[in-house]
C-alpha cells in the first residue's frame, strides 16, 4: 500500500473544521493519558474487533460517547473503513468526525506482521506497516498495532525473533518520525504470544517508539505465571487489550493490580470475538466493572 498524500502539509491536510486533532498529532497513547486522565490513571476504549466491526464511523463514534469509552482503535478490515487506501478527501473526513468527538482515535489495528521467511511478503508487511503510520499520523491517532503471528516450526525460533525484532526497530523509527507509537501485539501461535519471546523481539527492536501490546491471553500464566511474565515486559507496555470483564476467563483482579502497581496510566482497550446480542449494553456494563477494577 502506499501513500495518498505522501506531501501533504498536516495542518493544510486537516484543514479547518479538523484543527483542534492537531494537538493530539505526535504524541504517544500514554502521553495522551497522562495529560487527560489526571490522576485517575488508566482510560476505557474499544477495538472494533468484534464488538464494533458493523458500525459505520458515525455510529461508532456515536455509541463509544454514550456508554463512556473514551477512545477508538480501528481494527483493519471492519465497517469504519478507515484504510490506507482511501484518499484524501476521506482522510479529512476522518480526522474532522474525531475532532469534533470527545472519543479519541486511540490507533489504527493493523494486521502487518513479520514472521515469513518469505523476504517479499515481509518487505510487503514493512511497507504496509509504514502505510498505516502515515494514515495514523495525518488523522491524529497515536499509534499502529502490529503482531508477530507464528514462530515456525521449520525455521529456527531465534533467527524468526531477530527477523521480528529488526524489522520492529525499522518501523518503530519511520514512526517516531511521525510521532506515532508502533505496538506489538502479545498474539500467535508456535510460541509467539509467549511473553520471554516478546520480550527478546522488543530487546531486538531496541527502540523507545516500539512498545507491547498486552493482549490477556491464557498463555500470560504459562511458564513462571502471571507475575513473572507480566514483569518480563513491564516497563514497555504501551496498551492493554482487554476483553469482557464480566466473563471470569482471565484473572483480571491480578492484571489490573499489576497495572497500578507497574504505574501504568494509559488505554485499556476492550476486544472480545464473542459479540453479544445488545453490544452497547454489554459496553454499558463493562465500564463500572471496568471503573472498580482500574481504581485499584
Amino acid at each position: 500500500m502506499t501513500d495518498s498524500v505522501p506531501h501533504l502539509d498536516r495542518r493544510v491536510f486537516l484543514g479547518a473544521s479538523a484543527v483542534a486533532a492537531t494537538g493530539l498529532l505526535g504524541r504517544s497513547s500514554r502521553l495522551l493519558a497522562d495529560e487527560k486522565a489526571g490522576e485517575s490513571g488508566m482510560r476505557l476504549g474499544l477495538v472494533t474487533y468484534n464488538w464494533g466491526r458493523e458500525w459505520d464511523l458515525p455510529t461508532l463514534l456515536k455509541n463509544c460517547e454514550a456508554t463512556g469509552f473514551e477512545g477508538v482503535e480501528l481494527r483493519s478490515g471492519h465497517k469504519h473503513g478507515v484504510e490506507p487506501g482511501i484518499d484524501a478527501a476521506r482522510r479529512r473526513e476522518v480526522a474532522a468526525r474525531f475532532a469534533d468527538s470527545p472519543v479519541e482515535l486511540v490507533g489504527l489495528g493493523s494486521a502487518c506482521e513479520y514472521h515469513s521467511p518469505d523476504p517479499a511478503v515481509l518487505k510487503k508487511n514493512i511497507e504496509e506497516t509504514k502505510a498505516f503510520v502515515t494514515l495514523c499520523e495525518q488523522l491524529g491517532g497515536g499509534g499502529v498495532k502490529v503482531r508477530p503471528n507464528a514462530l515456525l516450526e521449520d525455521v529456527p525460533h531465534e533467527k524468526t525473533l531477530e527477523q521480528i525484532g529488526r524489522s520492529l526497530r525499522e518501523v518503530a523509527a519511520f514512526g517516531a518520525d511521525r510521532g506515532v507509537e508502533i505496538r506489538l501485539e502479545v498474539h500467535g501461535r508456535g510460541g509467539s504470544a509467549l511473553l520471554p519471546n516478546v520480550q527478546r523481539m522488543i530487546a531486538i527492536a531496541d527502540h523507545p517508539n516500539a512498545v507491547v501490546c498486552w493482549n490477556c491471553n491464557g498463555s500470560d500464566l504459562a511458564g513462571e505465571g502471571l507475575e513473572h511474565n507480566f514483569d518480563l515486559v513491564k516497563d514497555k507496555i504501551g496498551t492493554v487489550h482487554i476483553h469482557d470483564l464480566r466473563t471470569d476467563g482471565y484473572p483480571w483482579e491480578r492484571l489490573f493490580a499489576l497495572l497500578n502497581a507497574s504505574g501504568f496510566a494509559g488505554w485499556t482497550l476492550l476486544e472480545d470475538g464473542k459479540v453479544p446480542g445488545d453490544v452497547v449494553a454489554a459496553m454499558r456494563e463493562n465500564r463500572p466493572i471496568w471503573e472498580r477494577l482500574a481504581a485499584g
